[in-house]
C-alpha cells in the first residue's frame, strides 16, 4: 500500500498546490478547482485496459487518494492495453501488479488496494469509477453511491464501442461549464436611464442572460461597486443592464467583465436512466446520429448474454451474432426503439477484444469526468455517452477468413478485429513520431500495445528538448528522478519497458533544414508514415511539407487545454496541413504597447520588452565585446552610425553605469521606478493633456486610448518595492554582486536614494500610431562616423579584461522560481497596468501571458492519441477511400465533437492535365538547364519562364546571354554547384525544383513542382 500524502499546507490549512508541477493542469481548470481535486478521494474498479487509462489520468490531475479495486486476475488478453502489465504477472491480481507504477506518477497522491466494495467503503469516496462491471453489480454500487452523495461513473469497451455513464446526484453544481476565460472590453458610453444602455469599444460577445460586473468606470463609480448584473444584448457593441436614472453621470473609462453563474444540474440514477425511452444520448459524431441508443442497447444485451451463457460471444461467430440480436430485438421491445441489425451483429463479433486506442480515448473522458465531479469545472456527460470507431473496419464479408487463429499472442485480442494479416501489417509498420511530449509519450503507449514496429517494423522517436519538472504532470512516461534527462531516450527506455518486442530508436534532434542530412530522401524512404506531436505551427509546416514532396502519410495531433485535434494528410487523396493552416496572429500595435496599452496583455508584453532592454538587449552585446575577440575586432574596424551606436551603448553598460555594489543596484532600479511610471507618463500627458481634442473633434483620450495617471513611489505599497527588489537584484546579477533579498534592507536602502526632480520638456516627439515611428526610422538614416570618435571610443573599452571583468547577460527563463525574471515581468506589468486603470493580475496568470505557455491536461492528450492511433490503423489496412479517414476536433470542458472527412487535395490543372499537391514532374535521367527547358517544350507544351531549386535561380527569362551561356550545358546538379559554389550533399537523392510557365498562348499556368533524381 502506497501512503503519500500532501503535506505542505496553507495559513488557512488548505493544501498548497505545486506550480512548478502542475502549472500547464492550473491554466486549464484554476486554483479552485484543482484545490477541491486535492481534496476529493477516488475508487476505480476493474485495472484492465481501460481501468488503468483512467486510474493514470486521474492520478496525473492530482487528487487526493485513489484507491484500486479488482478481483480479477492478469491473462494474456490484458497485454493488449494494460500497459503496467507484462507476462510475468500472468495469473496475478492486475490491481497489485500494477499499483507501484501507478504510485510512481504522482507523489502527491495516495495510492491504495481496495479489497470489497461494501457500502462502508464505498460511502468514503466523491467518486466512483466502475469498469468491466456486471450489470447487477453496477445497480448495487449505483444504489450505494445514490443513497451516500457519492458520484458514479460507469465506462466499458468492447472492440470498437466505448460507452460512458454518469451520475453525480440530484443537485449537482457545476461553477464554469466551459472553462473559456470571461469576456471583458473597454467600455465607452453608459447612458443614464431607466434601462441604462452600456457601449463598448468592440464587439462584446455577451449573450441574453450573461452577468457582468465593472470596474475602473469614472463619473458612474456606483457601477463599480455592484454586484453581478444579468444583461439584455441589445447590438454587438452594446447591451442593457437595469436603472441607472439615479446614479452620477458617465464620464470616461470602465472595462465590463463576464461572471460565470453556477448552474445545477439533477441526474437520474443509473435504474432510472437505463430503462427511460426517451432518454436522450450525448453525440459525438453528427454523421452516426441513431448510433449512441445502439451502442447503450448493446451495452445492455451484453450483461444479458453474458449473465445467460456465462460467457462473451465468440468473435464473428454468426450463431453467437444471431442470438444476440434476438436479444437485442427484445430489448427494443421494452424500449419501444429499433434495432439497427448491422451494427448489433458487429458489437457481437468482435465485443471480446481490447484496444489500447479505444481505452485512451473512453479513458481520457472518463478521467476527465472524474475531475469535473470532483471541482464542478466544466459541463459533465449527461448522463449517457456512446462511441465507435467502425469505420476502422474493412468490408465485413471480407472477415472470416482472416481472423485470428488465437496463437496466443499479447495482440491476438487486436487481430480479432483487424485479422492476422492486417496485424502482421500493424508489426511491420516503420513509424517516425516527431516530439517526445505529452502526445508523444500517449502515441508511443500506443504503439507498444497495438505492436506497431514490433516485427519486422521500428519505430523512430526524435525530441531535442530535456525534461522538466512540469512535464510530469501530462508525460507519463518520466519520473521526478528523470528531470534533465533527454525526453526521447527516456521515453524510449520507458516504452521498451511496457513492451519488450518494440523496436525503438531513439534521436536528440530536431526536425528542421539544419538537419536534412539526417532526415533525408534516403530516410524518408525507409519509413511509412509520421505521427507529429509539435507544438508549433511552423515544425508542423516543414514536417508537413516533407510527407507531401515524399508522400507519406501524416497524423498531425495538437492540443490546447482541453480541446485536441488530429488532422490525416493521406498522399493523393487529403489536403496537406499548409492547405488550411491558421493565419498567424496579429502583432499589437507598438505605439499601443509604448503609450496606448488598454489590456493587462500589453502591459505584460511591455515589462518583456523592459526585461531584453535593461538585462538582455545592449547587456548581450557587452557580453560578447568582452568574450568574443571576433565580434570585437569586426565592430571596433566599422564607422557606421549602427557600430557606433553600438559601441556607446557597451560603454555606457560596462563603465558608466556599472554598479560597484548592491546600493548602486537600488538606487539604478529606484530611478527606474521614477523614469518608467512616473516621468514617461508625466511626458506624455504633458504632450497630450486630458481635455485635448483631435481636429475631428474627438477627444485624444478616447476609445482604446486611456489616459494615465503618474505613480508616486510609495515605499508602503509591497507592488513597488517588488519592483525594486526584483530590478536591483537582476542587475546585480549581470554584474557579478551578491544579491539581497531581503525586503526591510531594500526599504532601508530605496530610503537614502535621491531622485531626481524632472520636469516635461517641450519639443519631445510622441508617435501616435506605427506609422509615425516607421518615419521616424526613415528620418535616422546610415551616416559615417569620424574614425578618431570610433578610436577614442575602442580605446576605452579595449582596456577592460574580460577575462577578469564578471558581467553577463540574462536570458529570460520563464519556469525558474528563483531567477527572479517572472518576479520583475510581474510587478513591472501591474504598475504599469495601474498606470492606465487595468486590472492587475497575479504572477501566475502573468508568466502564462509572458512565456506563452500553452494550457495543457493529461486527459485530453490521452484522448488525442487515441482518435491519431485509429487513423493509423486505417493506414495499415491501406483505406483509399477518403470518407473512411476522420479530421477530429474536441472540447472536453463542454462536451463537444466534431467529426468529418478530411478535405481532398485540390484539383488543378493544365491544358487537360489535372493534378494535386501530390503530383510532380519526374526527370530521373541527367539532364543539362538546356535539355530541361527543352523538354518542357517539347513533352509538356510548357515554356519555363523561371526555374528555381530552394533560393537558388537558376533560370530566368531576363537573365543575361552571358550567364545562360554559362548555365544551359550545365546538368542541373552541376548548375546548382556553380552557382553555389559548393557541393551537393551527399544526404541528397534529389532536387526539388520549382517551375514557372507559360503555355503556347503565352498565359501564365501553374505546374507541379519537378523531382530531379541524382541517386537512385
Amino acid at each position: 500500500m502506497r501512503d503519500i500524502k500532501i503535506e505542505s499546507k496553507s495559513t488557512d490549512g488548505t493544501a498548497v498546490i505545486d506550480e512548478s508541477l502542475y502549472s500547464r493542469q492550473l491554466y486549464v481548470l484554476g486554483h479552485d478547482a484543482m484545490r477541491k481535486m486535492q481534496n476529493a478521494d477516488v475508487l476505480i474498479s476493474g485495472l484492465g485496459g481501460l481501468g488503468v487509462e483512467i486510474a493514470k489520468n486521474v492520478i496525473l490531475g492530482g487528487v487526493r487518494t485513489v484507491s484500486l479495486h479488482d478481483n480479477n486476475n492478469c491473462s494474456v488478453k490484458d497485454l493488449s492495453s494494460q500497459f503496467y502489465l507484462n507476462k510475468s504477472c500472468l495469473g496475478k491480481n492486475r490491481a497489485e501488479c500494477c499499483i507501484k507504477q501507478l504510485a510512481e506518477l504522482n507523489n502527491y497522491v495516495t495510492i491504495n488496494l481496495v479489497t470489497e466494495l461494501s457500502q462502508n467503503i464505498i460511502s468514503k469516496y466523491r467518486v466512483v469509477v466502475l469498469t468491466e462491471t456486471s450489470a447487477a453489480e453496477q445497480k448495487r454500487i449505483s444504489d450505494i453511491c445514490r443513497e451516500n452523495n457519492v458520484a458514479l461513473i460507469v465506462a466499458d469497451t468492447k472492440g470498437l464501442f466505448g460507452q460512458i455513464f454518469c451520475d453525480f446526484g440530484e443537485n449537482f453544481i457545476v461553477y464554469d461549464d466551459d472553462g473559456i476565460p470571461p469576456k471583458s472590453g473597454s467600455i465607452i458610453g453608459v447612458s443614464k436611464e431607466s434601462e441604462g444602455v452600456i457601449t463598448t469599444e468592440k464587439w462584446h460577445n455577451l449573450f441574453d442572460g450573461d452577468y457582468v460586473t465593472f470596474s475602473g468606470i469614472t463619473g458612474m463609480t456606483e457601477l463599480n461597486q455592484c454586484k453581478a448584473m444579468k444583461i439584455k444584448k441589445i447590438g454587438n457593441y452594446s447591451f442593457s443592464i437595469g436603472d441607472t436614472s439615479n446614479f452620477n453621470d458617465y464620464i470616461e473609462g470602465g472595462t465590463f467583465t463576464q461572471i460565470k453563474m453556477p448552474k445545477m444540474l439533477s441526474f437520474k440514477s443509473l435504474r432510472e436512466a437505463e430503462n427511460d425511452a426517451n432518454f436522450t444520448f450525448m453525440l459525438m459524431d453528427l454523421n452516426k446520429l441513431e448510433n449512441p441508443q445502439q451502442i447503450q442497447l448493446a451495452f445492455t444485451v451484453y450483461h444479458r448474454f453474458v449473465e445467460k451463457n456465462k460467457r462473451e460471444p465468440q468473435p464473428w461467430n454468426e450463431s453467437d451474432s444471431m442470438e444476440f440480436l434476438r436479444m437485442c430485438l427484445d430489448r427494443a421491445g421494452e424500449l419501444n426503439c429499433e434495432v439497427d441489425a448491422k451494427l448489433v451483429t458487429t458489437f457481437s463479433k468482435i465485443c471480446t477484444s481490447q484496444l489500447a486506442p479505444i481505452n485512451a480515448i473512453i479513458g481520457g473522458i472518463t478521467a476527465q469526468e472524474v475531475m469535473k465531479a470532483c471541482s464542478g469545472k466544466f459541463m459533465p456527460i449527461f448522463q449517457y455517452f456512446s462511441f465507435d470507431a467502425l469505420e476502422c473496419l474493412r468490408d465485413e464479408t471480407t472477415m472470416p477468413k482472416y481472423i485470428s487463429n488465437g496463437t496466443g499472442s499479447r495482440y491476438d485480442s487486436q487481430a480479432i478485429i483487424f485479422g492476422d494479416d492486417v496485424q502482421r501489417k500493424i508489426e511491420d509498420l516503420r513509424y517516425f513520431i516527431v516530439g517526445s511530449g505529452a502526445i508523444g509519450c500517449e502515441l508511443l503507449k500506443n504503439f507498444a500495445m497495438m505492436g506497431l514496429g514490433c516485427g519486422n517494423g521500428s519505430v523512430i522517436i526524435t525530441d531535442m528538448d530535456l525534461i522538466e519538472k512540469s512535464n510530469l504532470n501530462r508525460q507519463f512516461l518520466f519520473r521526478p528522478e528523470d528531470v534533465g534527462q533527454p525526453k526521447s531516450r527516456t521515453a524510449a527506455r520507458a516504452v521498451k519497458a511496457m513492451n519488450p518486442e518494440l523496436n525503438i530508436v531513439h534521436h536528440e534532434n530536431k526536425v528542421c533544414a539544419e538537419t536534412e542530412e539526417i532526415y533525408s530522401e534516403f530516410f524518408f524512404d525507409k519509413i511509412d508514415g509520421v505521427a507529429n506531436a509539435l507544438d508549433n505551427v511552423d515544425a508542423r509546416l516543414f514536417i508537413d511539407r516533407k510527407c507531401v514532396i515524399y508522400r507519406k502519410p501524416l497524423i498531425d495531433a495538437g492540443t490546447l487545454g482541453a480541446m485536441g485535434n488530429i488532422q490525416c494528410i493521406i498522399p493523393y487523396l487529403t489536403e496537406s496541413y499548409a492547405s488550411s493552416v491558421d493565419p498567424p496572429e496579429k502583432n499589437v500595435p507598438v505605439c499601443t504597447l509604448r503609450h496606448f496599452p488598454n489590456a493587462i496583455e500589453h502591459t505584460i508584453q511591455w515589462a518583456r520588452d523592459k526585461f531584453e532592454e535593461l538585462f538582455a538587449g545592449d547587456a548581450i552585446n557587452a557580453e560578447k565585446f568582452l568574450t568574443d575577440g571576433n565580434f570585437r575586432q569586426e565592430l571596433t574596424s566599422k564607422r557606421t552610425k549602427a557600430a557606433f551606436e553600438m559601441l556607446t551603448s557597451i560603454k555606457k553598460t560596462l563603465i558608466e553605469d556599472r554598479p560597484l555594489n548592491f546600493k548602486d543596484c537600488i538606487n539604478w532600479a529606484r530611478n527606474q521606478f521614477e523614469d518608467f511610471f512616473s516621468n514617461q507618463i508625466r511626458q506624455l500627458l504633458f504632450n497630450f493633456p486630458h481635455d485635448q481634442i483631435m481636429p475631428s473633434g474627438q477627444p485624444f483620450w478616447s476609445g482604446s486610448k486611456r489616459a494615465p495617471m503618474p505613480i508616486n513611489f510609495d515605499i508602503n505599497q509591497r507592488l513597488h518595492v517588488d519592483f525594486i527588489i526584483s530590478a536591483a537584484n537582476l542587475r546585480a546579477d549581470m554584474f557579478g554582486i551578491e544579491q539581497n533579498r531581503d525586503y526591510s534592507y531594500a526599504i532601508e536602502c530605496v530610503r537614502e536614494v535621491i531622485v531626481p526632480e524632472f520636469e516635461p520638456k517641450s519639443g519631445v516627439k510622441i508617435p501616435v500610431n506605427d506609422s509615425e515611428i516607421e518615419e521616424e526610422k526613415a528620418e535616422d538614416g546610415e551616416e559615417e562616423i569620424d574614425e578618431i570618435v570610433i578610436k577614442q571610443l575602442c580605446d576605452e573599452l579595449t582596456r577592460l579584461d574580460g577575462h577578469s571583468f564578471n558581467f553577463k547577460a540574462l536570458r529570460f527563463e520563464k519556469d525558474d522560481d528563483e531567477n527572479l525574471h517572472m518576479d520583475f515581468v510581474t510587478a513591472a506589468s501591474n504598475v504599469r497596468a495601474l498606470n492606465y486603470k487595468i486590472e492587475p493580475i497575479d504572477k501566475f496568470r502573468t508568466k502564462m501571458i509572458a512565456g506563452k505557455i500553452i494550457a495543457a491536461i493529461a486527459t485530453c492528450t490521452s484522448v488525442v492519441a487515441g482518435f491519431a492511433c485509429l487513423e493509423i490503423y486505417k493506414i495499415a489496412q491501406g483505406f483509399n477511400d477518403i470518407t473512411k479517414y476522420q479530421n477530429r476536433y474536441f472540447n472536453l470542458a463542454d462536451n463537444t465533437y466534431a467529426f468529418s472527412e478530411p478535405k481532398p487535395a485540390q484539383i488543378s490543372k493544365f491544358y487537360n492535365t489535372n493534378y494535386t499537391i501530390w503530383d510532380r514532374f519526374e526527370i530521373n535521367r541527367p539532364m543539362t538547364l538546356r535539355e530541361l527547358l527543352d523538354y518542357f517544350k517539347k513533352e509538356h507544351r510548357l515554356e519555363i519562364t523561371m526555374l528555381s531549386q530552394n533560393i537558388t535561380l537558376l533560370y530566368s527569362f531576363f537573365m543575361s546571354e552571358k550567364k545562360l551561356k554559362e548555365r544551359e550545358h550545365l546538368h542541373i546538379d552541376k548548375c546548382i554547384e556553380h552557382i553555389m559554389e559548393e557541393k551537393i550533399g551527399e544526404h541528397i537523392k534529389s532536387l526539388i525544383l520549382e517551375a514557372y510557365c507559360v503555355d503556347e498562348d503565352d498565359v501564365e499556368v501553374e505546374v507541379p513542382y519537378i523531382r530531379y533524381l541524382l541517386k537512385s
